[in-house]
Order: structure tokens, then sequence, then C-alpha cells
């Protein structure tokens, strides 16, 4: 049986996706949504940019962009990149495609150009990388960096008060919107949790593999999830991005 999985930002952590993909049992027939922020943190940015290129010729996968693939994409594109991008990871990315042919640097800048800004499946359930701050939802959002950038939207849900009901005056109409949202970006570490956290009818992805979390991936349907072995046990000389 098919299966839609979601998987949360992976930050350079190539062992890290492998073990998830592993120990979900991962098959062809199942439908892969990466959440973006593939890259920066941990060594191996490129190797997983090249494995989900193979990887999307051999089953159906959906690529959101993150905004640490933006910057990436940057610098494919023009040679540069900012210095907060090279502060928070970027340097990391940059080290890791030092052998690379521009052959082979086109291809991975092809890769990031095609990702998607946020996709809605036939169920109506949203899957952007960060959020929309518009409550006419990301399509009517006036600055598409929002879908890369925004914490409004997990912040909002989290600030909620769980006994307020989806009829109420107050319930906030950007949630309204969907059946369900999926997120990355802001790290459920924040709030002092190690897995995917459901608060009102957002599921955030994002347990901290850029820092000291694992890397999940989840069954959108059934909610059953699983997790790799925390980063930093991963790549016991790095520091991804706690240094």
């Amino acid at each position: 049986m098919s299966r839609t999985l979601v998987i949360g930002d992976i930050h350079g952590g190539f062992r890290a996706l492998q073990q998830v993909l592993e120990r979900a049992e991962v098959t062809p027939d199942d439908l892969l949504i990466f959440l973006g922020d593939y890259v920066d943190g941990w060594s191996e940015s490129s190797q997983i940019i090249k494995f989900l290129i193979e990887l999307s010729e051999k089953q159906k996968c959906i690529f959101i962009k993150g905004n640490h693939d933006v910057w990436c994409e940057d610098w494919l594109a023009f040679e540069q990149g900012p210095g907060i991008w090279l502060a928070n990871g970027g340097k990391s990315t940059v080290d890791s495609y030092t052998d690379y042919s521009s052959e082979e640097l086109d291809l991975h800048l092809e890769f990031f150009q095609r990702m998607k800004h946020y996709y809605v499946d036939d169920q109506n359930r949203l899957f952007i990388h960060a959020g929309y701050s518009s409550m006419h939802g990301p399509e009517k959002e006036v600055y598409s960096s929002n879908y890369r950038w925004d914490r409004t939207l997990w912040e909002t849900a989290v600030a909620m008060d769980k006994k307020l009901e989806k009829n109420s005056l107050l319930y906030p109409k950007r949630l309204l919107l969907y059946k369900e949202i999926f997120i990355g970006h802001t790290p459920t570490l924040y709030i002092g949790s190690r897995v995917p956290t459901n608060k009102g009818n957002i599921w955030n992805m994002d347990t901290g593999a850029a820092f000291t979390g694992a890397l999940s991936i989840m069954d959108i349907d059934t909610n059953e999830f699983w997790q790799s072995d925390p980063l930093p046990s991963l790549y016991p000389h790095e520091k991804g991005r706690n240094g």
C-alpha cells in the first residue's frame, strides 16, 4: 500500500536521511514530500542533493524550497553568498561542493530552481517550509519570502488556547483554510519537543536536525513517525549549526 510521507529539515545530515528512509521502510510506491532546508549544517549537503536527484528518478517526490535552499541556489547561480549564510551553515555546504564539476553544479542548480514554494494535496493539506501571513492563504501572500521565513503561523498555533473551537470568532482564520498544514523551519526544540509536534491543525516536522535533535519522517494519514539518531551522534567530529 502506498503512503504519503513527509520529511522535516535535513540540514546536510545525509546519514540521518538514510536512517529515516530505512527505518520507515520506504518503497518506490510511497510519495515523499520534503519540507525544505536540505543543506547547511552538517558536512554532506551536496551528497544529499545528489541523492535526492537520483531518488526523484525512481519514485514520486515533492521538494519544497526552504530559506537555506534559496541561499544555496543563489551561491550556485552567482558563485557568492552572504556572510550571514556562511555563518549559518553555508560554509559546510560550500566545502561539500569542492570536487564538483561545472556540469554537476549546473545540475544541482536546476534542481533547486525546480523546487516548489508550497504544495496542496487533493485532501486540502498544505505543505510549506515556514508559513504565510495572509489570512487568504499563501497564494495571496504579498511577500513570497514568507513561504520560507514566516514563523507567525506556528507561533499563533502554539499560543492558541486549546479550548478554542474552530467555530469561534477568535479562531485564527489562517488555520481554517486547510485541513492540515505541515511545516518545518522552526525547530520543535524551541518548545521542548524532540518529536513531530501538532498544534491546532499544524504539524511541525523540524525536530532540530540542524542542532542536537533528530531528523523525522511521518506518515501523514496515520501520524506514525520514525526518527534518526540525534545528529551529533552521527557526526561526532562536527558541530552542525551548534558551533
